[in-house]
């Protein structure tokens, strides 16, 4: 069965025998991660974790479903973890579906799944398993994630800074938590001694890439093919492209649209820019006024548009890959060099 993101972290914190295994998958690895975490802690602290690989079980299908129904040598609870898993872990799976018992809890870890994927089939067409696809967070659930997991390290963050630490990370789960780890110890914060994380602090210590990734929207947004260039050039050789850029550059005209919409119905950029201050980074506000003043709306869609189409075309299996994205971004930056 396909499952929503409420039933998948329902069905990890309380683990039923009715459900046989969890399909984690999709590209954010990272995500599923998160949830075989809240997994450990739903079985106990001293609970035993199996790691068994896909290899093992097509060798020896009947392993899966032996460990499923074990009995701890020295009590408390027991969880097994398949990954990496692809269709050779099939004849496992079905073995352990058609037991007669289980009562362990299963998480397979695939990564990036497609469509056509008979073990992504085979869990969505059972009642005893549920599917679940992780994606790296945008927008505001990007927002609300860094908020989250801020919390467990004693730290308080505004939105204005937490949007900035999850665009610094593109997202990646795995980095926030190392980011917020590195703003824990700085601030010597935990559960009872709460800290908060302003703009000094990341200006201090700063989120991962964050500073790379600006630039490049800068140089986008300000029709600076020139810098466009250098900049595409030194984050590829740090092994940064792809749909990070098209992301990064993305939720700069998201921004720049919902102001325009402000500005088109007769506000003065000065007014929509003071009336939304808090939710722009302090040292890019004279950026954002002066993109804010030369984009029009209909340009800002079509903008939007084109990065949407390379995103897909890095995903698609005979797409363009990244060479997309360049050509995308360069493609916006001539606009907003038009619009100088």
């Amino acid at each position: 069965m396909k499952a929503t993101k409420a039933q998948i972290e329902r069905a990890v914190r309380s683990p039923g025998a009715e459900t046989r295994f969890l399909l984690l998958y999709g590209p954010d690895e990272a995500g599923s991660r998160a949830l075989i975490a809240m997994l450990a802690a739903a079985t106990g602290a001293d609970s035993e974790r199996i790691d068994i690989s896909g290899a093992e079980l097509k060798s020896d299908p009947a392993r899966l479903p032996d460990e499923a129904a074990s009995i701890p040598m020295f009590g408390g609870g027991r969880y097994i973890v398949v990954a990496p898993a692809g269709d050779d872990t099939i004849p496992a799976l079905e073995a352990l579906l058609e037991a007669p018992k289980a009562g362990n809890p299963v998480a397979v870890v695939a990564g990036a799944l497609r469509p056509a994927s008979k073990l992504l089939k085979l869990a969505l067409a059972s009642r005893s398993a549920l599917a679940f696809a992780s994606y790296a967070p945008e927008g505001r659930d990007a927002d609300l994630l860094v908020i989250e997991m801020a919390r467990e390290h004693g730290l308080g963050i505004l939105p204005d800074v937490a949007r900035r630490i999850a665009e610094g990370c593109a997202g990646n789960r795995a980095l926030i938590a190392q980011e917020l780890g590195k703003f824990a110890l700085f601030l010597d914060s935990a559960r009872d001694r709460p800290r908060q994380v302003e703009h000094d602090t990341l200006d201090a210590i700063g989120a991962a890439g964050e500073g790379d990734l600006s630039r490049l929207v800068e140089s986008v947004g300000s029709g600076s093919p020139a810098i466009l260039q250098a900049e595409l050039l030194r984050l590829k050789s740090e092994g940064i492209e792809g749909i990070s850029l098209v992301r990064a550059v993305f939720r700069r005209l998201t921004l720049l649209a919902r102001l325009r919409a402000e500005v088109e119905r007769g506000n003065s950029v000065s007014a929509v820019m003071a009336s939304h201050g808090r939710s722009i980074f302090w040292k890019e506000k004279d950026a954002v006024a002066v993109q804010l003043s030369r984009w029009r709306s209909d340009l800002l869609a079509k903008g939007m548009s084109r990065l949407l189409e390379a995103e897909r075309q890095v995903k698609a299996p005979k797409g363009l890959g990244p060479i997309a994205v360049d050509e995308e971004l360069f493609a916006i930056c001539r606009q907003a060099a038009r619009l100088r």
